[in-house]
């Protein structure tokens, strides 16, 4: 009797078994027991890992509700003290300020800090905390079509219990390109899923199967009438946001690059220039018509649409590699990219008439648009009642999403560098004693009215009363004495009676792969950049630019050494265009306080 029931039971599983097969079902743990079935270890390691992972992700994902009722979205935290990535669509509805949620549970205020108009990217603060889980952001070109993983978000505005929505899948395309199609979003270099992402994922983040960031959720394909996603969607991926990280945080509104040439594809495969505009840093790099792209940002070029994806991904203003064959002969260069609006209009696509109607949000429900491009509201003003929890993180100024941040981090960097060099114990004259490379001694004595400089090639002077974008001797060095007087002047009044400043972001240097904290500073209508390091929080580089539309003097500032508790640089390395002007190896400086040091 027990042999049959033993049979019997054996037959029933088995048959159990086909069926699920047939089905595609899993067995209901009800009807057979996991001792029954002995599931795999592996399986179950699997299983474990994957909801570990995605655990560890949901705690960090946000839920993003606009004031008044007035839609939302996702966003996803990347620091303790609250910083969180969303779209720029998501955000710009509901102004300056805007609730949040994660799953404890609990409702936060928040703050926007920054937009990425182009990108589709802002940045925005919870406050309450400074122990917020956050989400480590992996290298996104590391990701392959056919990796897991997963969305989380809040799809429809459904996470009103604050717990959000998880969609699992593949990465079923990698670096896709989207045009703009007549509106102000640009995708590039984005990674396509098939995991669900539907109206209110957008803002929110796409994770490897570790749980880990890898994209930012913005963009979908939906059915023409219901809305609903059929299987395609697009992250930002979160490389472009990381050359964007530093900008992000500047409470500026940002736009992305252009090289300032346009390109093809000819007879033999080859991306060839189709024409250049010849105030572009690139033509002075000698970029012309007709020339081949070779590489560009460490990417090699070989379609006109890898170009645009690689391009997409920066900030205006930064320097990027660039190869190309020019006439037969190959050149490796540095660009400077330009943006791709003006500022002024810029800020009017950003902020557009309100009289004209907009087009739907992508997260509305409007049954006639039936998939992304998205085309964002108009922007909605910082009102003057604020909540109260919020006012102390806001400040107003044209040209900023929130000027709060950027005074934040102006004084962050200064600070770090005046505490090491105490420039206010450097009043009145300085002179500076030294060797230019091998070809002789060399002085040069900086005073309130000119700069003198004796040099092995004869002397050279500016006189600061004049026209300082017009001086730029000694010649071959794009202004060498103006840009010294001008580094002595910010050192001597500092940020806040140098002239305008602000804080431009973080990007990397020709020399400092290291991303370097910049301060831009006008003074009588000259524009220099200062780059600082994160690490030591000393000036590396500086760039005079005596006008538009021309190479600046670069002067690089290394060998630092502590003097008297100052840390000065023994050595400055001098650039202009393509050329090294020289390198000043300082043995000696003098200032009037009667403090001499050798």
């Amino acid at each position: 009797m027990m042999k049959t029931q033993k049979r019997a039971r054996v037959i029933l599983h088995r048959y159990l078994r086909q069926l699920a097969t047939l089905c595609g079902l899993t067995l209901l743990s009800t009807m057979v027991s996991a001792q029954q079935l002995e599931v795999p270890a592996d399986v179950l390691a699997s299983q474990a890992k994957r909801v570990a992972a995605i655990k560890k992700a949901s705690a960090s994902t946000v839920m993003v509700f606009a004031n008044e009722g007035k839609g939302g979205g996702s966003g996803v935290l990347i620091s303790p003290d609250g910083y969180a990535l969303s779209n720029y669509h998501v955000v710009q509805p509901a102004g300056t300020a805007m609730k949040c949620a994660i799953n404890d549970g609990e409702l936060y205020d928040a703050i926007l800090v920054s937009i990425d108009p182009v990108g589709d990217v802002a940045l925005i603060k919870l406050l309450g905390r400074d122990d917020f889980p956050y989400a480590k952001l992996e290298d996104s070109d590391q990701v392959r079509v056919g990796d897991w993983c997963f969305a989380v978000g809040n799809p429809f505005l459904l996470a009103t219990d604050f717990n959000p929505t998880v969609t699992y899948g593949i990465v079923s395309g990698v670096h896709r390109y989207q045009y703009p199609a007549g509106t102000l979003l640009e995708y590039a270099d984005c990674i396509q899923t098939d995991a669900s992402i539907n109206p209110g994922n957008s803002g929110g983040p796409l994770y490897n199967e570790n749980g880990d960031l890898i994209g930012i959720n913005g963009r979908g394909s939906f059915e023409k009438r219901g809305r609903v996603n059929v299987g395609v969607g697009y992250a930002i991926s979160i490389n472009q946001i990381k050359h964007f990280m530093g900008f992000l945080h500047s409470g500026r509104i940002l736009d992305h690059a252009t090289l300032g040439a346009t390109v093809s594809t000819d007879e033999k495969g080859g991306v060839i220039v189709t024409n250049i505009s010849e105030s572009s840093d690139a033509f002075r790099r000698g970029l012309r018509y007709g020339d081949q792209l070779l590489s560009f940002g460490g990417r090699n070029i070989t379609t006109v649409n890898g170009f645009k994806n690689v391009l997409g991904i920066y900030p205006r203003g930064w320097r990027v590699p660039l190869s190309f064959l020019h006439e037969g002969e190959r050149i490796d260069t540095f660009v400077r990219l330009t943006g791709v609006h003006s500022p002024e209009e810029l800020l009017a696509r950003v902020q557009p008439n309100r009289q004209q109607r907009p087009a739907p949000m992508p997260d509305s429900e409007d049954p006639e648009t039936p998939e992304e491009p998205m085309q964002p509201k108009p922007a909605k003003p910082a009102s003057p009642e604020l909540p109260a929890v919020v006012q102390p993180f806001y400040a107003a100024r044209r040209g900023f999403a929130n000027f709060h941040f950027n005074r934040l981090n102006q004084n962050r960097v200064w600070d770090a560098y005046t505490q090491q060099t105490k420039p206010e114990t450097a009043k009145g004259d300085w002179v500076l004693r030294g060797k230019l490379g091998n070809l002789g001694d060399a002085t040069i004595t900086l005073t309130k009215t000119r700069v003198d400089a004796e040099l092995p090639q004869g002397k050279a002077f500016a006189v600061l009363d004049n026209d300082l974008g017009q001086q730029e001797s000694p010649r071959g060095s794009g202004g060498l004495l103006v840009a010294l007087h001008l580094w002595k002047h910010i050192q001597q009044t500092g940020i806040t009676q140098f002239g305008d400043v602000y804080y431009l972001g973080s990007m990397p240097t020709p020399k400092h792969k290291e991303k370097q904290d910049v301060l831009v500073a006008t003074h009588s209508v000259i524009e220099c950049r200062f780059y600082f390091s994160p690490s030591t929080g000393l000036l590396t580089s500086m760039e005079m630019f005596p006008d538009l539309g021309v190479d600046p003097c670069e002067i690089y500032f290394s060998e630092y050494e502590s003097v008297n508790g100052r840390m000065l640089p023994r050595r400055l390395e001098i650039h202009h265009g393509d050329t090294v002007y020289g390198e000043l190896n300082i043995e000696d400086f003098e200032f009037n306080i009667g403090e001499r040091t050798e």
